[in-house]
């Protein structure tokens, strides 16, 4: 049965406007995202704009392209202007060293030995918060712009083939989204709003290279051409006071950032209160009370909800098992068990007899009736919703949501659902996980990677 998408809000507080004529292009898991995105990089004729959360250096891109930085050298070497938001957080460099490059002395000099000639700017925030972001605009401003915007991280386990079969070092399963179209000058502004604004641009060691950063940037005056029939909404979190500019996205009307945003955590509450049929979600994380009830009360009318989130829970997931002063939040996650229709499901592959390979869900995705999706770097987390700076992409367009959903649950459960309805196909995912929970309690191969959690001891 074909559905629109009509009933489902797009946000209406945030910096950028519901635009029509995208054409979008969802990308799973590691390789394939990070092959498609250095091809972009590679036919740039102008301009390579990165924002970066997580970066260790020793990730290789894929068909041996070498790492992230000997991309951006090669780009820039054939005088492609690339320039490079990196997060600065020393906290984080301390509790996590080398999954972040803050540009620390050794880091410049390393750069430096290289012979590293890309633009760079530092930015930080208050305490733990995190600059999330994870987007690549590439020819901003030019006929054949191109945007992708995402969650995956640049690490050895997240460049990783779909199917997820067993391998060393880690296996995450995650996802990007390519933008093409008026919605792709929205990621380019966001990228200008965020590079002038830097907050250690005017620091001996806040830019690179040291003598010149490129200076400011101009925002994008016009948006660009449709080239598709997607409607596209690219929805942020921003932490109030962080910047300041109200410079409106071509189109748009001036927007208050010095107050924050949180559109991202506004489309997730309208999309979820929309649903009439399913809700399908891959999270890194489920750990915001809002999301947690709007869920309960999908779930009371009847809509089909799939989670999937990591077997072994997020560490901050763990330390909050252990706080009695969230034990109410707790409580409405178990709530969610006594439905039939909702399952939050892990993946693994096996691994031997009696072994199994979990494999950890990064993504940030949601899938609503068939009908629309969320594609981005916000986790279902109040930190993320309210704290971190965070960027989604999300498209009202139900062939490319239900090719998505084909793709993700063919991965996970090695079936083909492009014959069945969004119900049919989250029923034999629950089946399927349901099935797969008892199979592993038992120490027997698994039917595909999904297997079902129990949402009262998930975390302890």
């Amino acid at each position: 049965m074909k559905r629109d998408a009509a009933h489902i809000p797009h946000a209406e507080t945030g910096s950028y406007p519901l635009r029509a004529g995208n054409d979008v292009r969802p990308l799973v898991d590691g390789e394939p995202a990070f092959r498609r995105i250095c091809e972009a990089v590679e036919a740039a004729r102008e301009r390579v704009w990165v924002t970066v959360a997580f970066l260790q250096r020793e990730v290789q891109m894929p068909d041996g392209r070498g790492s992230f930085f000997d991309v951006l050298d090669r780009a820039q070497q054939r005088g492609i202007d690339v320039r490079v938001i990196f997060w600065r957080s020393p906290e984080q460099e301390e509790e996590q060293p080398g999954v972040h490059f803050s540009g620390t002395g050794e880091e410049r000099r390393w750069l430096d030995d290289r012979g590293s000639r890309f633009r760079a700017r530092w930015d930080t925030l208050p305490d733990f918060s995190c600059h999330h972001q994870k987007s690549w605009i590439v020819d901003a401003g030019e006929l054949d712009e191109v945007a992708f915007v995402g969650g995956i991280n640049l690490s050895p386990a997240s460049v990783v083939a779909p199917g997820h079969a067993p391998r060393e070092g880690g296996d995450v399963h995650d996802v990007y989204v390519q933008v093409r179209g008026p919605a792709a000058s929205d990621v380019h502004h966001n990228f200008v709003q965020r590079w002038n604004e830097a907050s250690e641009r005017e620091k001996p060691d806040g830019v690179w290279p040291p003598d010149d950063d490129g200076g400011d940037l101009a925002f994008p005056e016009r948006a660009s051409a449709e080239v598709g029939e997607v409607p596209v909404q690219i929805t942020r979190t921003v932490l109030r006071d962080r910047y300041r500019d109200t410079t409106p996205t071509p189109g748009g009307v001036p927007f208050p950032i010095r107050d924050g945003e949180q559109s991202v955590h506004e489309q997730y509450h309208a999309a979820i209160d929309g649903a009439q049929r399913s809700v399908y979600i891959e999270d890194q994380a489920i750990g915001s009370p809002g999301i947690i009830a709007v869920l309960d009360e999908a779930l009371s009318r009847g809509v089909e909800i799939v989670f999937l989130v990591p077997v072994n829970a997020h560490p901050a997931f763990v330390r909050a098992r252990k706080n009695e002063k969230l034990a109410p939040f707790f409580e409405m996650l178990h709530g969610l068990g006594r439905f039939d229709h909702f399952s939050l499901v892990g993946i693994a592959n096996n691994h031997g007899p009696g072994r199994y390979h979990d494999v950890y869900v990064h993504a940030k995705i949601a899938l609503v009736d068939d009908a629309w999706a969320t594609i981005g770097s916000t986790n279902v987390a109040d930190r993320s919703f309210h704290s971190d700076t965070e960027l989604n992409a999300s498209f009202w367009h139900a062939e490319t949501v239900r090719s998505l959903r084909v793709e993700l649950f063919r991965e996970h459960l090695g079936v083909d659902t492009a014959a069945l309805d969004d119900l049919a196909a989250l029923r034999l995912y629950r089946e399927r996980a349901r099935e797969n929970a008892m199979l592993r309690g038992r120490g027997e191969p698994l039917r595909g990677l999904a297997f079902e959690l129990d949402p009262v001891t998930y975390g302890l």
